[in-house]
């Protein structure tokens, strides 16, 4: 069964639906906060570098993953590259720091769904929302792009309107982004770091590679299409709802782009944005949960995983197994997670993971200034999050890379 290959299915706009789902949802609704509580309206700087290390990464990633199509995305290029060990730190980077990324779009939808709702029914609500979209990735990938589709096309509508109303019937001010930036540097650097968590969905082109009609040519287009819509828009909603709210009341708020709408004379809208939200975090987790299946397949075929997660199911064509544990583990955290703290930690692991891709693509020696500049950017937005998260990702990390030196040495016996 570990032999078997997944169907390729995906054309270029299937693809660059799949990228827009896992950005769109996973930042414009619940990155800026945190952001604009690090940095104020230097937010919008921390968006600019952010983007930067963002194209480095989706342009190594593309060169990448036109030469490795297979499913894995750095996993697959580390080993290649760099050897056994950096392909394992990245799969499990990934990994870890995707389901974090999961269970904080699981939490989105109810935040935005039933605002106020208590445990245990916010976590059992979540789960109920994780098994779904579990249960619709199994039916096949065709399934799941066409949904992911029909959610990104209902949230850029959705944010298309905010911005609307919030220019034509707002009170936008200037005098809100002042004084700009608003912080220092390293405030600047830790809002970046937060909101890379927005950009990261990019990868999903790559790690579905092997689902991929003519990847060579499909993954390196994109790629950079994708990540160049959903700068434009988080950049219009950024500066938005900064005009409406300013930084201090953004900083304060769980949703601040429906606060900015209910602050207009168009305020009767407020709740389709609080739907779009749930929506694209709907979107965002569907796109998720296919990511991180993929990469635990690679892992699983390779042994690095148990290897039964490896199987392809003989009638959908998906990695099921690999699915139904991503799904179950994911329900787990989301019942009981916090959603401010697993957009650090999982900042962190995917910033390790694109230091891994940036570090491999620069081993193909043509165009190395990009990598480079992509390297040393990921590392020093990793190190400049808060460090709660900075030491939990770590420590994960840490784990990961001592049950690799286990497996390793057990198997040289």
């Amino acid at each position: 069964m570990a032999g078997e290959s997944l169907a390729r299915r995906l054309g270029t706009s299937d693809a660059v639906v799949v990228g827009l789902g896992a950005m769109l949802g996973a930042g414009v609704y619940v990155a800026f906060a945190p952001a604009a509580s690090a940095a104020g309206s230097g937010l919008l700087l921390g968006l600019a570098v952010a983007a930067v290390v963002a194209y480095c990464n989706a342009t190594s990633s593309a060169r990448l993953a036109s030469r490795y199509p297979a499913s894995g995305g750095t996993y697959v290029y580390g080993r290649q590259r760099l050897g056994p060990f950096w392909g394992y730190l990245a799969g499990w980077g990934f990994v870890t720091g995707k389901v974090a990324s999961c269970a904080a779009m699981a939490l989105t939808v109810v935040t935005y769904t039933a605002p106020g709702l208590g445990q245990p029914w916010r976590g059992l609500l979540a789960v109920a929302v994780v098994t779904a979209l579990t249960a619709l990735n199994y039916r096949g990938i065709q399934r799941s792009a066409a949904a992911t589709r029909v959610l990104v096309s209902l949230s850029l509508l959705v944010l298309a309107a905010a911005v609307v109303t919030i220019v034509v019937a707002g009170d936008p001010r200037a005098s809100r982004l002042t004084p700009f930036p608003g912080t220092d540097a390293p405030g600047v650097l830790e809002s970046a770091g937060l909101l890379f968590f927005a950009f990261a969905g990019y990868a999903r082109i790559a790690t579905l590679g092997e689902e991929v009609s003519r990847p060579q040519h499909t993954i390196p287009r994109a790629i950079p299409i994708a990540l160049g819509i959903v700068l434009a828009v988080y950049a219009a909603v950024a500066v938005a709802t900064l005009l409406q709210l300013g930084p201090a009341a953004l900083a304060a708020s769980d949703d601040p782009l429906a606060e900015a709408v209910s602050g207009t004379a168009w305020s009767a809208l407020a709740p389709v944005v609080r739907a779009g939200a749930a929506v694209a975090a709907l979107g965002a987790l569907l796109a998720l949960v296919l990511g991180v299946s993929r990469t635990v397949l690679a892992m699983a075929r390779d042994g690095n995983l148990p290897r039964a997660l490896a199987a392809i199911h003989p009638r959908f064509r998906v990695p099921h197994r690999a699915e139904l544990a991503v799904g179950a583990v994911v329900a787990l955290l989301a019942s009981f997670a916090d959603l401010r703290g697993a957009i650090g930690f999982s900042s962190f692991a995917v910033l390790v993971y694109y230091a891994i891709a940036n570090a491999s693509a620069w081993t193909l020696r043509a165009g190395r200034l990009v990598p480079a500049v992509g390297l040393l950017g990921c590392l020093l937005l990793a190190f400049s999050l808060p460090w709660p998260s900075v030491l939990a990702g770590a420590a994960v990390l840490a784990v990961g890379a001592a049950a690799y030196a286990v497996r390793v040495s057990s198997a040289s016996r």
